[in-house]
This record gives structure tokens, sequence and C-alpha cells, in this order.
């Protein structure tokens, strides 16, 4: 029985200490967060600006979305708790912003406003927001 007890124990301190190594490889590592910001209220060009960037983002970087460094977040900023976000980053608008995440902490973040002027031209579109993040990723390295 005690010698049971002993190799669960064990177990549980491995697996314990391989979780710890990984929340603090997680925490330590670089990474771009893509946000795709809106309100409740949805009109067609907002919808569509959504899914362009979402399209851009899984068709040029399936890799960096399979790795975690990069992450693509549609956010309702009239939730409760997204509030916050008008304020962070002076929205005033449905739009993408991009966030270069180092150790936890944002040390760089970008809008991508030129996404309006695009909306209606949707390789344009998806060639700026692939642009613009592939100069964030060269930033993440």
């Amino acid at each position: 029985m005690k010698k049971l007890l002993f190799v669960i124990l064990a177990v549980v301190a491995v697996i314990s200490a391989s979780s710890l190594a990984f929340a603090a490889e997680n925490k330590s590592a670089t990474k771009i967060m893509a946000y795709y910001f809106h309100g409740t209220f949805r009109c067609y060009t907002c919808t569509n600006m959504e899914k362009y960037s979402r399209e851009a983002i899984e068709a040029n970087f399936k890799d960096a979305l399979a790795s975690g460094k990069l992450e693509f977040l549609s956010v309702n900023v009239e939730d409760r708790g997204n509030e916050h976000f008008v304020n962070d980053y002076q929205l005033y608008t449905k739009t993408l912003i991009l966030s270069l995440v180092k150790d936890g902490k944002e040390v760089k973040s970008k809008n991508l406003d030129k996404i309006w002027e695009l909306a209606r031209n949707k390789q344009k579109f998806i060639d700026y927001v692939t642009s613009e993040i592939s100069g964030f990723m060269k930033d993440a390295q």
C-alpha cells in the first residue's frame, strides 16, 4: 500500500512539474494577438471585414496559428468585461488590432485602420492584413 501511494505521489509530482514548466514556457513566449473588434450591431461590411481577416490569417499563417504564436479573436466590445478595449486601443469603430505580446505583456500594437478602405476589395484587404501580420511576425522573433 505504501509503495502504491509513493508511486501515485511521484506521478503527481512529475505531472505538476511538467505543467508548471509548460506554463512558464508559454508565459515567456512571444506571440501576436489579432483582435477583430466589433459591437453588437453588425452590418454586412463589418461582418465581411471579420470574415476576410480570419481568412487572411487562416490561409497565410497556419503554422503560427497551430503553434500558438498567432491568435485570432473576435471581440464584441459591448459584452461585459470587454469595455476596457475601447480605452486600451482608442477604438471608435470596428477594426482589426495587432498586438505583440512578450513575456505576457503587450509591447506593441497597431490598428489596421485601412481595412475600411479595402473592405470592398477582398484580395487587397487580405494582402494588407497578411503584410501587416508578416511585419509583426518579424518583430516577434
